[in-house]
């Protein structure tokens, strides 16, 4: 059984988010949990696979928790040997001004693009296709993968056909939120509670990511 290392610092890495990630992943991964006063080369030496959650807060946060040695510490332990799991800030966090470990990709603020179908951040739901079926997920200022597409695989793509999640060598990355769980859902979007059946579309992304 594979190992996760699910980072969790609330409220930027949310418990929430990691309580959905244990939930939806548990059945085939050992996960642990780090945080800001983890020693991080044992953590690396010690996983296979490094996972950074969603959360309340904006994504240059990652400042506070992640110097220039430390990310390179991250990107070097994805360019060897492990595996890179984002969902939402963990996404945006791969781009090329935090971890820098997608190649020709960026992830940018779904909100923002000319085309989205959602134009501010707060919760809601986002009509998606993953792998080629209709989907209703969380959504909550995701981001949109941008960029050359070309050597990603596009598990994902919202309303408007953008990238929302992929998978590019080891690095998985997902702008909405398929960890979500049935709490989430507030009495304005409650009649789109999928009652955690998401959580399957995450395990199996999971299992595809690290047969790369």
């Amino acid at each position: 059984m594979k190992t996760i290392s699910l980072f969790v610092n609330h409220p930027e890495c949310s418990t929430d988010c990691c309580d959905g990630m244990i939930k939806a992943l548990s059945p085939n991964y050992e996960i642990n949990l780090f945080n800001v006063d983890s020693d991080l080369p044992t953590v690396l030496n010690n996983t296979d696979i490094v996972a950074f959650p969603g959360g309340i807060g904006d994504a240059d946060s990652y400042d506070k928790f992640f110097r220039r040695k430390q990310a390179n510490m991250i990107a070097d332990f994805v360019e060897s040997k492990g595996y890179y799991l984002g969902i939402c800030m963990g996404a945006y966090w791969a781009g090329s001004y935090y971890f820098d470990i997608l190649n020709d990709i960026e992830p940018v603020q779904y909100i923002k693009q000319n085309t989205a179908d959602i134009r501010r951040s707060y919760s809601t739901v986002a009509n998606v296709t993953w792998n080629g079926k209709p989907e209703t997920l969380f959504f909550y200022d995701g981001c949109a993968l941008t960029g050359n597409l070309e050597h990603a695989k596009i598990v994902s793509t919202y309303a408007n056909g953008d990238a929302m999640a992929i998978i590019q060598n080891r690095v998985g990355v997902i702008g909405c939120h398929p960890e979500s769980q049935k709490y989430w859902y507030e009495k304005y979007i409650s009649k789109h509670c999928h009652e955690e059946r998401n959580h399957k579309l995450l395990l199996d992304f999971v299992d595809e990511l690290t047969s790369c």
